[in-house]
């Protein structure tokens, strides 16, 4: 499943939903998967509390969700499976819209709030061209262990929303990534049993003020500021039994053109690895969002090329989506 969340207008105003990206009739739908849930268990007749026991089993905050474990998730599937034997004009059991075009919501960032967010450097190709720039080689300690940092998990945002420039840059930078969302529990993970504790996967773009980033981590510390003001995910989370990551592109466009193309399956270290070494005498959480790092030629920094106020980015991984942002410079 593909889930998203959304905001929807409504009589009282608007609000935020849970849901699910749907394909009906080559049209793609939002739908609200706890209000359709609703709606199946009361059809069935054997749930009297049925909007009571839907609401407890989707909750309308993803990572709450996610903690729901399988449960949780067969009864996302079961709620989905409903409205495609329905229809998407059915209703819930008040009346409540179930499924919506894409052009009455507002796409959010699938995950707006996570538990924690951390962003790895996995990609061999990316710290590379790093090396490179320095005219160094790549250090052999980077081969031993999947480097991290733990970034500001409240300046996420989604698909179509703007990103400001920091007064206080001059190069902004995109930064083209898979990331994982965690959705089992777990401490001391071994590299074979990683896979278990992924929830699903997203696009991620790991906004960088270069400049700024560069200063603060020759001072052994960092990246804050070069980093925290902003990082976007979307179009949604897809659940990890429908997605390839050994073998999906990844591609980057700046308005219009391609400047960076990779593929997630040529991560140095495995997804199963990565969560090894975070969990070492480290509990991960249901909610917790973990970026992969660039995929080799996935920035501008790789490149040389640099993005201008602006500029609309389209970043793209097969069996994903499209997640895509404008760049926006007060004047």
């Amino acid at each position: 499943m593909k889930f998203i969340t959304f905001d929807v207008a409504t009589p009282a105003g608007k609000i935020r939903r849970l849901g699910a990206l749907w394909n009906s009739g080559g049209e793609e739908m939002a739908v609200d998967l706890a209000h359709a849930g609703s709606a199946r268990l009361q059809a069935g007749g054997g749930e009297p509390r049925y909007r009571e026991y839907a609401d407890f089993r989707i909750p309308q905050d993803i990572c709450e969700f996610a903690a729901g474990g399988g449960p949780s998730l067969e009864a996302a599937k079961n709620a989905l499976a409903y409205l495609e034997a329905q229809g998407p004009g059915s209703e819930g059991p008040e009346g409540e819209k179930l499924a919506y075009s894409l052009s009455e919501v507002s796409l959010l960032a699938p995950v707006p709030r996570p538990v924690a967010f951390r962003d790895c450097l996995t990609f061999e190709g990316h710290k590379q061209a790093g090396a490179r720039r320095r005219n160094t080689t790549v250090d052999p300690l980077w081969y031993e262990m999947p480097s991290s940092y733990k970034g500001n998990r409240l300046t996420i945002i989604g698909p179509g929303e703007d990103l400001k420039w920091p007064h206080y840059t001059e190069k902004l930078d995109y930064e083209l990534e898979i990331a994982i969302f965690i959705g089992k529990r777990g401490k001391d993970i071994p590299e074979a049993e990683g896979l278990d504790h992924i929830f699903g996967f997203t696009v991620m773009n790991d906004f960088s003020a270069r400049d700024i980033q560069m200063k603060e981590m020759s001072l052994w510390l960092g990246p804050h500021k070069g980093k925290d003001f902003g990082t976007a995910i979307g179009p949604c989370v897809v659940t990890r039994d429908e997605f390839d990551h050994t073998d999906a592109m990844m591609t980057a466009r700046v308005n219009g053109e391609e400047w960076s193309r990779g593929n997630a399956g040529d991560m140095h270290f495995s997804w199963g690895r990565v969560l090894e070494h975070l969990s070492m005498e480290e509990e991960l959480l249901p909610g917790e969002l973990i970026g992969s790092g660039t995929v080799g030629t996935g920035c501008g920094a790789d490149l040389d090329k640099w993005i201008q106020p602006g500029d609309v980015l389209d970043l793209e991984i097969e069996g994903i989506g499209v997640l895509s942002n404008r760049i926006v410079k007060e004047s």
